[in-house]
């Protein structure tokens, strides 16, 4: 049937009650305890049931039982309760120090690919997703005004199936929107507000719907409109499509069609956040916007948008970022021709390589560089990782000064801890502990609770763990049909009181899932021990493409069916953000094995830690970060090695052995009766180690302080005066463009006197004759570059000292000095550098910077 009109019947819900509706419509409810306790007190059965989807719930309970729950005192008290700390969080007016910085109306926008807020609302495939969310949360939790930007997934991302011979199976049903949280957005005139974007052949368009996530409103863009072509719907039908078409028109709808979506809804954020390369195209459609609200022409356009923007990178290996062909790439940007003033050609060179071919692809990672001034990876390790990998981009510049920081991901710590272990914190830190985690007086506080109190909830949390996995064992065991033997020992899988592994995340061949079963004779030692016994959980997913990712996973489903280990090592399906919180709150070690350093961060194990679970991981991502003896255990030292099979032999014998030396006869340590102090000691470390410093709250607040500020601030400046302080910033630009070709340095001279030999402590002079052109020494930096030597062409542990003019030879000639002082004994070397004065982002352009002696190109 073509066409036909819909209309949905809601619960007839008493007006004693109405507030349940209210609070089902914010995802608020989802990190505050004692919201979700007010729907799981309705019928817990039928909570769990309903995906722990209050609209669904809600629709579900029969109108005997609302009719019961109007006048029980105790469920309306705490209804009031929770209304009341509802309406002071989400009604609280902007704090005066974010007013001070983004005005009365300004406000970030933070884009991505997809968000994971919560598993009743599927538009997320794994990490990625799962830290947007985070981030819109904290946000919500600091009062930032922050604003999200993304697309709505009709079929998300896949459902997991294993077949009967291992093989990952996916499926994609339609997720229901009329019990989810969702508002369209309309117009003064009560229409539907459409946002349309130039396709490949015709014209995409697409819905806006809002939802709510605390005070922080995250808009999605939906192509399933009516009116659209059934190729046009299904560009927002799943996340990540394999097919490079739909892909980039999903990129191109969030990109150019989200800043549009923000014009249409009246925001004007002063700062936009890229979290990772997807939502880079928004960069064209803000140059189009600025000069169109302006007045400004395109280089002054230039100037104020890599200013006002932060582009955050996940990936650390070049191949991870996507690229398109200019072929498919051209069609959408014609619209900009006419609005840039510039050709397709030279728009789509923007994102390519310098010196490449034009018919190169386009890197969406290196158009968000050239798009961006605030760049980050998001670990320590990551960030030096990216460095390295994108030096090419800025020739000349020493691997340190690649202007290519870091923020440490962090969790948002309520969604994911349990129960237990929030009241935990509660009692000891305060109500408001989560606010106040990071204060590292108050953590001594975590080591007052009672270890055995602390331990005995933590087996409440494996039982319960250990039942789920039953029951998911068992409806595998019966969509597979398989025998009746089967399914009941499913029902009897996995031991209460034996040491829990578990191993949960997406099957990237890199992660390495199979490196506990290289010496599997050595496995069945450490799992079959009578004494001391182990069992492991697998749980994750591959991507439809990855058949390498998905042969991984037939090989465990292979040995947790072998006789010898079946039930010792259980592979569940479709992990999802139910099954992580189960396993984060209810293993006792979290194994993460990633080939050092592919891991970004991973923060997976973040939300182990601070339920007290312990990692025992390789040296990378956020872990290198976080280790201590006190807090868990390290595979390996943190070698890097080239060949992989090196790699995976070195590593998983350092992973047996920290088991069975380590970690094994730690957890069955219980000399002084049934509790492992010296176990529970580092639970409390580790929980400690999150809350001070693993936080999302302290990540949004590293990313205000170091970025959101800044980028604010440069926002009002440049804007200033029709644009006059960035018009300003592009004519600096243009003159050093026009200029730094003549700039020539002379290698740099030792003015020291006499052949002795160097002490410590001795202060000498060094000078070097510059040439720069028509520019004035007030215009540049002239910089002595001196350190350790590590290679005939490579200072580590480098220093920079101010030279400044001796003298004035003429013509454009200048000698300039500085003293160089030895402060320590070794080998050390130096050379000179010029660079040009002004902000960050003029500093660190590819090109203008020129060394001593080096050749000028003809």
């Amino acid at each position: 049937m073509d066409h036909f009109q819909t209309f949905q019947v809601l619960p007839n819900i008493p007006r004693t009650l109405s507030f349940l509706e209210v609070l089902s419509r914010n995802y608020w409810w989802s990190w505050e305890l004692d919201a979700e306790q007010l729907f799981c007190r309705i019928d817990l059965e039928l909570w769990e049931n309903s995906g722990r989807n209050p609209g669904l719930l809600l629709t579900n309970v029969p109108q005997k039982r609302f009719e019961e729950l109007s006048t029980d005192p105790g469920f309306l008290d705490h209804q009031a309760r929770v209304k009341a700390l509802f309406e002071a969080r989400i009604n609280a007016p902007i704090p005066d120090a974010y007013k001070a910085v983004y005005g009365r109306e300004g406000a970030i926008a933070y884009f991505s690919m997809e968000f994971g807020i919560h598993e009743s609302l599927p538009i997320f495939a794994g990490g990625l997703g799962i830290l947007a969310g985070d981030h819109l949360k904290a946000a919500s939790t600091l009062g930032l005004p922050l604003v999200g930007v993304g697309l709505f997934y009709r079929q998300g991302y896949f459902h997991q199936h294993i077949s009967k011979d291992g093989w990952q199976q996916e499926e994609y049903p339609e997720t229901d929107i009329y019990h989810l949280p969702l508002e369209k957005i309309r117009d003064d005139q009560d229409r539907e507000i459409h946002i349309t974007i130039p396709g490949n052949a015709e014209d995409i368009k697409a819905v806006i719907w809002k939802v709510s996530v605390g005070s922080v409103p995250l808009y999605l863009l939906d192509t399933n409109l009516r009116e659209n072509p059934p190729h046009i719907r299904e560009i927002t039908a799943r996340l990540y499509e394999s097919d490079q078409a739909r892909r980039l028109a999903q990129e191109m709808l969030l990109g150019v069609g989200g800043v549009q979506v923000l014009k249409a809804v009246g925001i004007i954020p002063r700062v936009f956040h890229m979290n990772e390369g997807h939502p880079v195209f928004s960069c064209l459609e803000r140059l189009a916007q600025t000069m169109e609200m302006t007045g400004v022409d395109l280089r002054t356009a230039r100037e104020i948008i890599p200013r006002t923007t932060v582009f955050t990178t996940h990936t650390p290996v070049p191949a991870g970022h996507d690229e398109f062909a200019p072929e498919l790439v051209k069609p959408y940007l014609h619209q900009f021709e006419d609005r840039l003033g510039v050709s397709v050609d030279e728009i789509v060179s923007w994102g390519q390589h310098t010196g490449a071919d034009e018919n190169s692809k386009l890197s969406m990672f290196v158009l968000g560089l050239r798009m961006s001034q605030y760049l980050n990876g998001v670990s320590k390790l990551h960030g030096r990782v990216a460095r390295r990998m994108w030096k090419n981009v800025w020739p000349g510049r020493p691997e340190a000064e690649i202007p290519i920081g870091h923020v440490t991901n962090g969790i948002h710590i309520p969604s994911f801890v349990s129960r237990d272990n929030a009241m935990f914190f509660q009692n000891r830190l305060g109500v408001n502990w989560h606010r106040n985690s990071w204060r590292r007086e108050s953590l001594k506080e975590i080591d007052a609770i009672n270890d055995v109190d602390l331990w005995e909830a933590h087996k409440r949390s494996r039982n319960r763990l250990i039942k789920n996995c039953r029951h998911f064992l068992k409806k595998q065991c019966e969509r597979r049909n398989a025998p009746k033997n089967v399914v009941e020992a499913a029902e009897s899988a996995l031991d209460e009181d034996v040491l829990t592994i578990a191993f949960a995340r997406r099957f990237a061949t890199y992660k390495r899932a199979n490196l506990l079963l290289r010496d599997l004779d050595r496995l069945d030692e450490i799992l079959s021990n009578t004494d001391r016994p182990v069992q492991i959980i697998y749980a994750g997913k591959a991507h439809p493409t990855d058949e390498e990712g998905k042969s991984l996973i037939r090989h465990i489903f292979k040995h947790a069916t072998d006789e010898r280990l079946r039930h010792k090592i259980i592979l569940l399906e479709d992990y999802d953000i139910h099954m992580a919180r189960l396993l984060v709150q209810g293993a006792d070690v979290w194994l993460n094995t990633p080939r050092r350093p592919l891991e970004a961060c991973g923060t997976s194990g973040m939300k182990a830690a601070v339920n007290g679970v312990l990692n025992v991981s390789i040296l990378d991502g956020w872990w290198c970060e976080g280790y201590t003896e006190e807090t868990g255990w390290a595979i390996g030292k943190g070698e890097d090695y080239e060949a992989h099979a090196d790699s995976d032999l070195v590593d998983s014998h350092a992973l047996y052995n920290v088991l069975e030396n380590e970690v094994i006869p730690c957890f069955y340590d219980r000399a002084g009766g049934s509790t492992p102090f010296r176990w529970v000691k580092m639970m409390k470390a580790s929980m400690k180690m999150i809350l001070s410093d693993f936080s999302s709250l302290r990540m949004v607040e590293e990313y205000e302080k170091k970025f959101y500020v800044r980028a604010s601030r440069r926002y009002g400046e440049l804007l200033d005066h029709k644009g006059k302080g960035a018009r300003k910033m592009a004519d600096v630009r243009e003159r050093y463009g026009s200029e730094w070709g003549d700039i020539s340095i002379a290698l740099p001279m030792c003015e020291r006197i006499g052949n002795e030999p160097i002490r410590v402590g001795e202060v000498f002079p060094v000078t070097a004759m510059v040439h720069l052109g028509d520019l004035k020494p007030e215009e540049v930096h002239v910089e002595l570059y001196h350190g350790s030597v590590q290679s005939l062409d490579t200072l580590y542990e480098s220093h920079t000292e101010m030279m400044t003019v001796r003298e004035d030879k003429g013509n454009g000639m200048y000698l300039y000095a500085c003293n160089l002082t030895c402060a320590s004994s070794g080998q050390y070397g130096f050379s000179a550098r010029v660079t040009p004065r002004g902000d960050e982002l003029i500093k660190c352009t590819p090109g203008f910077v020129t060394w001593a002696g080096a050749e000028k190109e003809p």
